[in-house]
């Protein structure tokens, strides 16, 4: 944040989570064959004709062509659906700080923050942690911000700088949806700030006529940060979802949030 935050450290890559084993089925899918199916008993195969198991070419291949169809939906369905995946913990021994994130979530080295993971589904959510330049800033308490108010401008202002367009007939419409304090498990002080960001776009933003600018909704996300101080540095988790996402992920994106802490290095 460049009221709050300073400078950043180079980012310091730990070892990556593996991407999970069930990806793989994206690029396939089989014919599912009851036990039943596979065998046959020695009454039944030698009382039963042999063209009596004879299936027809079409009907075969309409078989396994819808079979692999409503396979490959159901898996994309639950696989996106699904409220609740588990969690790992990342830990940075180094900075000083440590969550939880959604196991299936992927970590991108390269993304500018000091560590950086998203959903391989959903490419509009993530979660970052940045950190002040320990050398410039002497943070005692996240206090020194103000109370979470103050701190809820500050965080808004700054990811409207972040996502600021030189586009033509690009609009940002955003909201501070709230502001808290807690002090968590470790004794230690956390603010938490929620906005709401949308952006809007015009279809046609060279036309001359103002009818053939038609405006329309490029996006719609929340994002939530969390504020703590430790080793005289500021530390900001922040999450990033669509806010149709937010709806169905509230509870695992809560559980990320207050999975945070800053820790003694």
């Amino acid at each position: 944040m460049a009221t709050i935050l300073d400078s950043f450290l180079p980012p310091v890559h730990l070892t990556s989570p593996t991407r999970p084993a069930f990806l793989s089925s994206w690029f396939s899918c089989s014919l599912p064959i009851s036990a039943d199916s596979t065998r046959c008993t020695s009454i039944s195969c030698k009382n039963q004709p042999t063209k009596a198991f004879a299936v027809p070419r079409r009907s075969t291949m309409a078989l396994i062509f819808s079979s692999c169809i409503l396979s490959e939906v159901g898996f994309h369905s639950s696989a996106l659906a699904q409220s609740s995946v588990g969690f790992r913990e990342y830990i940075d021994t180094f900075d000083g700080y440590s969550f939880k994130y959604p196991k299936n979530w992927i970590q991108v080295r390269g993304a500018g923050a000091d560590i950086f993971f998203r959903d391989p589904y959903v490419l509009d959510e993530n979660l970052s942690v940045e950190m002040s330049s320990p050398s410039s800033s002497k943070y005692t308490s996240v206090e020194d911000l103000g109370p979470p108010q103050e701190a809820g401008k500050k965080v808004l202002k700054q990811y409207l700088t972040e996502f600021m367009s030189t586009r033509l007939g690009v609009r940002r419409e955003s909201d501070i949806l709230s502001t808290s304090s807690r002090v968590a498990d470790d004794g230690k002080l956390y603010y938490q700030v929620e906005v709401n960001i949308k952006s809007y776009a015009n279809n046609n933003e060279m036309a001359v006529m103002p009818q053939d600018r038609v405006v329309r909704l490029e996006w719609n996300r929340r994002y939530l940060s969390v504020l703590g101080v430790e080793n005289n540095r500021l530390y900001e988790l922040r999450l990033q979802t669509p806010e149709n996402v937010f709806v169905e992920e509230e509870n695992d994106l809560r559980q990320v949030m207050e999975s945070f802490r800053v820790n003694k290095v």
